[in-house]
């Protein structure tokens, strides 16, 4: 053995008698971790970023903090900056429609329709109404979930006749106690339009748009490949933080474009002339709840809301949560001027109904309760306590039947009654 070998030898023996002496290798056998952080996304960060840079209180531009002597006022301030913060690209105008298909299915009147949008490929929706129904009708903008599932949109939760795909059935038995919602709430005399948003279903990024270096083994398969569309949606996760920073770089937000979007799919729908304008609902479970959060929120025209298994507050996703949502959610420089339910509570005092399930993996059950208590205080603050409602359901992340009925009822109360 070398000298330069024997002295290595030498020090790494000398070094484990050292850790093994008492009262040495303290560092080694130091407990990881600070006994005064409990476990959150940004460790020791935590409790500065939620409590000095997030702050505890109202956030500034809160109905809370009574700065405003009524809604109207608030909402004139508050809006201004939430779309500021959103940057909306180019809304253009209404769509041109193109009609694809028509026919009748279970009693309902089907169209297939397209539009083009500024950017990307042509929009893909269903329209349903019952069929023979004579307008104007009550309608619905049914808003479709993200469910780690890029590859279907409105597909999700309407169908047109056509064959039922395993994928498709799987997703609304999931999540849906299998039906398919849309088209339940028409069967109840509602005129409802269901579209693709970006990127999802027809809007979605096509794996061979990308480059290979990213492409995450995802490819393009046929509606019936199970597997293919398995290793696309696989592929379309890894992309979202890609997409993030893209569209960050453009000077826009993710909802900054989906918005938008929605925003044009009820240009469409409030145009039909089987549909009552004022007489307009929206609602969708997780990114539709999200999506419902925003538009709602910022769109007048939408005279009824249900958000379904997407309410907490930008507190439950810097500590908690935020590794279980998808990118869409979030909008920088935001969550100091509102929390994430006063988006929502922007529309006060329109009738805003919030479903929440108590084992909801996605959201901490308290943080849930403080979204409702939040939107509760702004509706009573506000002279609206009786527009606002919030239930809570046993159960993980879903829309089911149960659910389904008390949101329709909602509705019915709220956009037939004035017939």
């Amino acid at each position: 053995m070398s000298r330069i070998a024997r002295s290595c030898r030498v020090a790494w023996l000398f070094g484990l008698v050292l850790m093994a002496a008492p009262g040495r290798g303290a560092i080694a056998q130091e407990k990881p971790g600070s006994d005064d952080v409990r476990p959150n996304m940004v460790g020791a960060y935590g409790p500065w970023l939620s409590g000095k840079v997030l702050g505890d209180g109202p956030a500034r531009l809160s109905f809370r903090t009574g700065r405003w002597p009524s809604l109207a006022a608030w909402r004139a301030v508050a809006r201004e900056r939430a779309w500021d913060r959103i940057a909306p690209v180019d809304r253009g105008g209404r769509p041109e429609v193109r009609v694809e298909s028509t026919r009748e299915y279970d009693g309902l009147h089907v169209e297939r329709l397209s539009w083009q949008l500024p950017g990307g490929p042509r929009t893909e929706a269903v329209f349903l109404r019952p069929a023979g129904a004579a307008g104007p009708l009550p309608a619905i903008l049914g808003l479709h979930d993200h469910g780690g599932n890029k590859y279907l949109g409105w597909r999700k939760i309407a169908r047109a006749g056509d064959e039922l795909t395993e994928t498709v059935a799987s997703h609304q038995d999931h999540y849906y106690g299998g039906v398919a919602w849309a088209n339940e709430v028409a069967r109840r005399g509602y005129a409802v339009l269901v579209h693709d948003t970006f990127p999802f279903g027809s809007r979605r990024v096509l794996a061979a748009d990308v480059p290979p270096r990213i492409r995450e083994g995802g490819v393009d398969p046929e509606p019936g490949d199970a597997e293919g569309i398995a290793r696309y949606n696989k592929f379309a996760g890894a992309h979202e933080h890609v997409m993030e920073k893209s569209l960050i770089s453009a000077g826009t937000t993710w909802p900054g474009v989906y918005v938008v979007e929605d925003q044009r799919a009820l240009d469409v729908l409030c145009a039909r002339p089987e549909v009552d304008p004022k007489r307009v609902g929206c609602a969708g479970l997780s990114g539709g709840g999200m999506r419902t959060v925003y538009l709602a929120g910022l769109d007048d025209r939408i005279a009824c809301a249900v958000a379904v298994g997407f309410m907490t507050t930008w507190r439950d996703f810097l500590l908690d949560k935020c590794y279980t949502h998808t990118w869409m959610a979030y909008v920088p420089l935001l969550p100091r001027d509102l929390d994430f339910p006063e988006i929502l509570a922007l529309r006060a005092p329109r009738p805003t109904m919030v479903l929440n399930c108590n084992e909801d993996a996605l959201y901490t059950p308290s943080e849930m309760h403080r979204a409702d208590a939040i939107l509760r205080a702004t509706f009573e603050k506000g002279g609206a306590a009786d527009a606002y409602r919030c239930n809570f359901y046993p159960g993980g992340h879903k829309f089911d039947l149960e659910m389904q009925r008390d949101a329709f009822a909602w509705f019915d109360e709220h956009l037939k009654a004035n017939r």
